[in-house]
This record gives structure tokens, C-alpha cells and sequence, in this order.
């Protein structure tokens, strides 16, 4: 009776075993490869499932999620035979988990070894100042070349980054002095340019300074000129006004024939005999004639005083 017990007991522990093993809880963005006495059957989506007892088997459980692998340094050589380390990473995405489990073995190293051999076809056409400063066109050309490479085993290359390229330390060091080189070339040159811009810009100031002070210079000649001009028109219209004034203050009081002899002796004969150049002069005999009625006019007119020696 007690080995019977014990025998049914362990058959219905056997058969609870069984039975919680057939029930599968698929988490989500995930599958599961189940095979069928050791062939493919079906793909389990997230979610419960039944499979049937010893017959059924999980082959592999997939996760559908972008996955993220990061590859150790690899030396890879360039086109000028330059040793450099190179840092990746890459992400790819199971599009298809039956051929991602049956097409290849251990998935993850494959792609690893796939991802650096075509790092060192693609760095080795590139010289080493091409692969430093293309890493955009490196991370695309490896993402063609591997999505292609992987469409059979189910997978997808999302991306992948060249994290850092190290060339070796004396590459460093000579990159270094020939930055400093072209830094100190560059400085060079915009001190030079800038001499020169400062040198032209003096000139062109010191000609436009020159510009402006003949400008100056010319205007203000000609307004020297206007105001001289303009000085001689007024001094001539005083004069003609002055003339004018005289002749009819004349015509006004009607003078007669000896008071005009007068007027002529006693004011115009005198400033003509006054030039130190003068030693004789010519008196009209009219004006002659009229000395005597000017004397008597005049009072007292010294004829031969003011008719010169």
C-alpha cells in the first residue's frame, strides 16, 4: 500500500511537470522557435501557448527589439599602410527569427566577424587623412555592404557608428607638429593680410584726405573769387551811383561855362601834375582864358604852383 501510494504520487508529479511545461508564456516583443520531434513546427508570438508534451521543444527564444553590439578595438590597415585601432558599433534587428536561428550559427559572432572584415576592405581603400575625416561615408558604406551580407540571415543593419579611429603614437605626434605648422602658417598669413588691408585702407584714407582738402582748397578759391568779383560789382555800381549822384547834383544847378574851367583847374590839373614824371604840361587856351575868372572866382589860385616847375 505505501509503495503504490508512493508510485502514484510520483506519477502525478510527473504528470504536473509535464503539463506545466506544455503551457509557454511568450513575453512581448519576442518569439519562440518550436520544433517537432527535432523539426521546425511553428514560431510562438507573444502571448499563452499549448505544446504538447516531449513531443514539442523550444528551439530558441528570439527578441525582435533593435539590438545593440559593440566590437572591441581592431587594428585595421589603410591605403598609405598606416596601422589604426577602430572602434564600432553596430544595429541590426531580426526581421525574420527562423532563418536568424536555422541560417546561421551563433548569430552575434558572425556578425561581428562580418562587421570587421568589411571594416578592413572599407578602411583599406582610404588613406589615413580620408578615413579621420570621413567617418560618414564609412559608417554608410559598412551599413550597405553588411545589410546586404545579412538579408539571408534573416537580419536587418539598422546602423553602424565608428566610435573612434587611434592612429599609432608617432602618426599623433607627427599630426600634431603639422597642425601646429598649420596653425602658425595660418597666422602668418592673416597678420600679413591684415598688414596689408591696413596698409591699403592708410592710403586710401590719406588720398581721400587729399581729395577732400583740394576740394576745400577750390571751393573756397572760388568763393574768394565769387566775393571779389561780387566786392568789384559793388565798388563799380558805388562808383556809377557815386558819378550819377554828381552829374545831376550838376545838371541840378545848371553851372556855367566858368565854373566848370574852375572846377577842371582846380581839381583835375592838379592830381595830373602831381606824378613826379611830369615836366610839362599843356594848358588849352580856353582853360587859358578862363584862368582869370577863376582866379577871381578861386581867390587866390597860384597858377604856377599847381601847373608844375
Amino acid at each position: 500500500m505505501t509503495i503504490g501510494l508512493f508510485f502514484a504520487l510520483a506519477f502525478a508529479i510527473v504528470i504536473a511537470i509535464i503539463l506545466l511545461r506544455s503551457v509557454r508564456m511568450v513575453s512581448q516583443a519576442q518569439v519562440q522557435i518550436v520544433e517537432r520531434l527535432g523539426k521546425y513546427q511553428r514560431t510562438l508570438d507573444p502571448g499563452l501557448h499549448l505544446l504538447v508534451p516531449i513531443i514539442d521543444n523550444v528551439k530558441a527564444t528570439i527578441d525582435m527589439r533593435e539590438q545593440v553590439v559593440t566590437f572591441p578595438p581592431q587594428p585595421v590597415i589603410t591605403r598609405d599602410n598606416v596601422t589604426v585601432s577602430i572602434d564600432s558599433v553596430l544595429y541590426y534587428t531580426v526581421t525574420d527569427p527562423v532563418r536568424a536561428t536555422y541560417q546561421v550559427a551563433q548569430l552575434i559572432s558572425a556578425v561581428e566577424q562580418l562587421t570587421i572584415t568589411t571594416m578592413r576592405n572599407v578602411i583599406g581603400s582610404l588613406s589615413l587623412d580620408e578615413a579621420l575625416t570621413s567617418r560618414d561615408k564609412i559608417n554608410a558604406d559598412l551599413r550597405i555592404v553588411l545589410d546586404e551580407a545579412t538579408e539571408a540571415w534573416g537580419l536587418r543593419v539598422g546602423r553602424i557608428e565608428v566610435k573612434a579611429i587611434d592612429p599609432p603614437m608617432s602618426i599623433q605626434e607627427a599630426m600634431e607638429k603639422q597642425m601646429r605648422a598649420e596653425r602658425d602658417k595660418r597666422a602668418s598669413i592673416l597678420n600679413a593680410e591684415g598688414f596689408k588691408q591696413s596698409s591699403i585702407l592708410t592710403a586710401e584714407g590719406e588720398k581721400q584726405s587729399a581729395i577732400l582738402r583740394a576740394e576745400a582748397e577750390q571751393q573756397a578759391n572760388v568763393l574768394t573769387a565769387q566775393g571779389e568779383k561780387e566786392a568789384q560789382i559793388l565798388r563799380a555800381d558805388g562808383e556809377a551811383k557815386a558819378i550819377e549822384l554828381v552829374f545831376g547834383a550838376i545838371h541840378a544847378g545848371r553851372p556855367t561855362p566858368d565854373l566848370l574851367a574852375y572846377q577842371y583847374l582846380k581839381e583835375t590839373l592838379p592830381k595830373v601834375a602831381d606824378g613826379q614824371s611830369m615836366k610839362l604840361m599843356i594848358v588849352p587856351a580856353e582853360a587859358q582864358a578862363a584862368l582869370g575868372a577863376a582866379t577871381a572866382i578861386g581867390g587866390g589860385f597860384n597858377t604856377g604852383q599847381s601847373l608844375g616847375a
